[in-house]
């Protein structure tokens, strides 16, 4: 799904580290496109994709999200994206949902707060062409939905590390959804669920075993994973109706507790 997009080691491919202006060539992204007239851009003062695409300076920020971190999608258990293999079927369709425990944007709490991010990718993710609609916490105020934005443009995050790359990959935003959230996680039992209004559901549950049906427990482990450190593998359905339309069932998830700063992974 969208978080190791064909990394080395846990880093970006030479040709999307590769950001100076006279590179931006060697990135293998589509023109930038608009899903509608209201974008998740507009939400984020100076940061207009066209310009930013490519662009590595990180503006001056303070944040931190620290939190319960699940990503589900329509590949087959082990997420090939994790071990720089190409997408199980062609293609990626998933979502990655956080419920932040602890957070903040510089002066914005951001604590309770969950979010999610559901994602359609023609091939695999370091070739770009992606599509993203996020989805917030109806419960954000206006303070809060403007630094979740924030963070998501990746024009906060420094270079190779996730929102940044997000930035680099997607090149449609369709309309942020604004809508209630549940959201149950059990990272050591890999049961966990995330239910968006009526746009978004998933289910996780363990891996069973195919001939006994016992409960089959695997974990993956990244030292320099600019998504988690580590994260247990489970299976997933998923059900999701808003701009991005899919369903799986018994396909993969991660679940992992992690800490975003600018900087990446802190833990």
């Amino acid at each position: 799904m969208i978080l190791a997009i064909g990394t080395v080691n846990g880093s970006l491919p030479p040709t999307l580290l590769r950001c100076r202006p006279s590179d931006r060539t060697s990135i293998p992204l589509a023109p930038f496109r608009i899903a509608s007239t209201t974008t998740l851009n507009k939400y984020v003062n100076g940061c207009r994709a066209p310009a930013h695409i490519g662009r590595c300076v990180m503006a001056a920020s303070d944040w931190r999200l620290e939190g319960e971190w699940m990503k589900n999608c329509n590949c087959a258990f082990g997420c090939p994206c994790d071990f720089n293999a190409l997408p199980t079927r062609g293609y990626c369709k998933g979502l990655v949902g956080m419920r932040i425990t602890t957070g903040h944007f510089e002066g914005v709490k951001l604590d309770g707060l969950c979010f999610a991010v559901v994602v359609d990718f023609p091939g695999a993710l370091h070739q770009g062409n992606g599509k993203m609609q996020p989805i917030v916490d109806e419960r954000a105020t206006p303070e809060q939905r403007q630094a979740l934005f924030n963070i998501l443009s990746g024009k906060y995050s420094a270079e190779g590390t996730l929102f940044h790359i997000f930035s680099l990959i997607v090149t449609t935003i369709h309309d942020p959804i604004f809508a209630p959230f549940e959201f149950s996680f059990d990272r050591d039992g890999r049961v966990a669920k995330l239910v968006a209004g009526n746009v978004l559901e998933t289910e996780v549950e363990p891996i069973k075993n195919p001939v006994t049906g016992a409960p089959h427990r695997i974990q993956v482990v990244m030292p320099e994973g600019f998504e988690h450190r580590a994260a247990e593998i489970a299976s997933a359905n998923i059900r999701s109706t808003g701009a991005i339309q899919f369903e799986t069932q018994g396909t993969h998830s991660s679940l992992a507790n992690v800490v975003q700063t600018p900087e990446g992974v802190a833990a």
